[in-house]
Parts: structure tokens; C-alpha cells; sequence
């Protein structure tokens, strides 16, 4: 969940000095401060199962896997994010050790006071990064995990997995796992 603060305008630079010393995090957006509240157990469990499966399956490849400490700048529309799970096969990450800026993959875990946000303005933030593949969405009331994916004239394509199918893919990474895997551990 976000919360405005009560904060003035502030630049992007202004912004990463903040958000170094600060205790807590912040996203931003058109220079307002947004502070991101704690997540459930739920949301935590399925963005570290995710983690743990991504490192494995990408160990080697010269990608790699980030989980919600890492900011992704999106310079076009002026936004800092901080995604729960996020991808990049780029090197020219190495250049900008606070944020990245070319990610593969993006994934969001759902909460109730997240997910419209997530599922719309972000997500429109997100399409104007033309390194992203693939934008995934996990879901903390049932099994379900939606991947848009980005087709070759530059579409957004929605692929669902639900329980009934049982493997869910996301097809930039080569990757596919059991949504009992993803969902191990989680409590409805």
C-alpha cells in the first residue's frame, strides 16, 4: 500500500539522496514521495518462492534477479518503483547501482490496497520501458498468476494460469514451475 507524504516537490536526485538515509521506503512519482507499508505473510511468501525459483533457474545466464530493495526507474514518465521480483539480463545495469533501469521481467504480488494501482497507472508506467517483456501479476487470494507479455508489434497480451492449469510460464525467461511450488506455504 502507498501513502502520500506530506512532502514538497522533490527532483529524482533529491529523491535517491532520501531515500538512502531514510528507514523507510518510497516510491515516487512526478517528485512526490510515496511511502510503501508492510506486506502480508501471504505477499512475502509468494514473492520468495518466486525469488528462490528465478535464482536457480537463472544461475549462469547473466541475468539477475532482484526482489522489492531494488528501485526500477522509469525516466520517461518520471517514476521510481520498488517491484517485489524483477529481472535484468542487461549490463548496463552495473552503471546505476541504486536502481535499474532495463528490466527483462517485472512482477507484482497483489494486495488490497495495491492492486487497482498495480493493475493500471503502473502498469501503463511500465509499457514505456522498452527493455520490459514480460509484466506478472501474482495473486494473495487464490491461485492465479496473470504474465502480460509484450508481442512483437509492441502488444500486450494477457496469458491467465489458475489452479485448473497447473504450470504457469513466463516465456521471456524460459521458465515454467507448478503453481503449488509458487503458491507452497500460502494460507487462504
Amino acid at each position: 500500500m502507498l501513502t502520500k507524504s506530506k512532502e514538497p516537490y522533490f527532483s529524482a536526485d533529491e529523491y535517491l539522496q532520501i531515500e538512502e538515509q531514510s528507514p523507510i521506503k518510497h516510491e515516487y512519482v512526478d517528485g512526490q514521495l510515496y511511502a510503501l507499508v508492510g506486506a502480508s505473510q501471504n505477499h512475502n511468501t509468494l514473492a520468495a518462492n518466486l525469488l528462490s525459483a528465478l535464482m536457480q533457474h537463472l544461475r549462469g545466464s547473466g541475468c539477475r534477479v532482484f526482489m522489492s530493495d531494488i528501485k526500477v526507474r522509469i525516466e520517461q514518465r518520471n517514476r521510481f518503483f520498488y517491484p517485489d521480483v524483477v529481472v535484468t539480463c542487461d549490463q548496463r545495469e552495473r552503471e546505476t547501482p541504486l536502481y535499474l533501469r532495463y528490466p527483462k521481467l517485472v512482477v507484482e504480488v497483489l494486495s488490497d490496497s495495491s492492486e487497482a494501482y498495480d493493475r493500471g497507472a503502473k502498469f501503463l508506467d511500465y509499457q514505456t520501458l522498452e527493455s520490459l517483456q514480460e509484466y506478472v501479476l501474482i495473486s494473495t487470494k487464490e491461485q492465479l498468476v496473470q504474465c502480460f507479455r509484450r508481442s512483437e508489434p509492441g502488444l500486450w497480451v494477457l496469458q491467465s494460469y489458475t489452479q485448473e492449469d497447473k504450470v504457469y510460464q513466463i516465456g521471456s525467461l524460459h521458465f515454467s514451475k507448478t503453481l503449488e511450488e509458487l503458491y507452497e506455504n500460502v494460507s487462504f
